[in-house]
């Protein structure tokens, strides 16, 4: 009764299924693979996020080229800011809420200029578009701790005068007019003297893997239950193939031709109410049966 299954049809079927199938796996398998990727970050962040500080000498090649092992590694630097270079960054958001965060360059006693994030702003209430106002940094001598993090990507936006749109530390460099270091920035963790006002502190990176693990055995198991329905749709093909040949059978029996289709929808049975209790078409031919006893008596 399963020799239907050898068709064009049911083949085409099964090919469809097939594909799905593929595609789930490959999609569950790229969630897997981002589920990798977070558990990574992770890691980096549980393991450099409150490590010993290294001194800016060991630290300097990170500024030109920062591993992906090395992020958010603190490092104490000596120098001073240049706080008439101060760049506000829009569009950021700190526990939900929308604002700018703060950079300033920093001149290392080394000669180095490294960009400095000293934290986040949030919109002005007296002048649309910028801060109401911006914590000035420590002046003169300043020892500070931050940790190294790698520049972000171009963003395709304009930005008023004294902002950008992003961390983009070659791009930074050539709006500054002098050489900073383009591998890596810092995000403040520390600085010494304290200045009186501050930025408020950007929150620490978040460890939450995300829903990836779930999506991933979301999409195993649409690709399993594409091979289950047609299965199930193969039964019931062959539960009405073997009805069919055994109403032909019977019509064969007693002399009459029976004629049906290749397929067709499963024959509506009456079915019993919950309780037992009889259907209305029941209850009808119950009484059709009564009436005609009554009549022949």
């Amino acid at each position: 009764m399963y020799r239907f299954l050898a068709s064009t049809r049911w083949l085409g079927w099964l090919l469809l299924v097939c594909v799905f199938a593929a595609a789930c796996v490959g999609l569950g398998k790229w969630q897997m693979n981002r589920l990798d990727e977070a558990r990574a970050a992770n890691d980096l962040v549980k393991a450099n996020y409150d490590a010993a500080p290294l001194d800016f000498r060991q630290a300097l090649p990170y500024f030109d080229t920062l591993p992906a092992d090395r992020a958010w590694t603190p490092v104490t630097m000596k120098g001073s800011y240049l706080p008439g270079d101060t760049r506000i960054v829009r569009n950021r958001t700190t526990n939900g809420q929308p604002g700018y965060e703060v950079l300033v360059p920093f001149e290392t006693d080394e000669g180095t200029r490294v960009v400095i994030d000293r934290g986040w702003l949030p919109i002005g209430d007296d002048s649309a578009g910028r801060p109401d106002s911006v914590p000035a940094p420590p002046e003169g001598q300043v020892q500070i701790t931050a940790r190294m993090k790698v520049g972000e990507p171009a963003v395709r936006r304009s930005a008023p005068e004294g902002q950008v749109a992003s961390i983009e530390l070659p791009a930074l460099e050539e709006d500054l007019g002098y050489p900073i270091a383009t591998g890596a920035y810092g995000v403040i963790a520390r600085e010494q003297p304290a200045p009186a006002t501050t930025p408020t502190a950007l929150e620490r990176p978040s460890i939450d893997e995300g829903n990836h693990l779930s999506y991933s055995l979301q999409w195993f198991a649409f690709g399993v239950l594409s091979f289950i329905g047609l299965g199930y749709a193969a039964r019931q093909q062959a539960r009405l193939n073997r009805e069919d040949a055994q109403e032909a059978a019977e019509a064969a029996a007693a002399g009459t031709e029976v004629i049906h289709s290749a397929y067709r929808a499963p024959r509506q049975r009456p079915t019993r109410r919950k309780g037992n209790v009889p259907t209305d078409e029941e209850l009808e031919d119950a009484y059709l049966d009564r009436f005609e006893d009554q009549a022949r008596r």
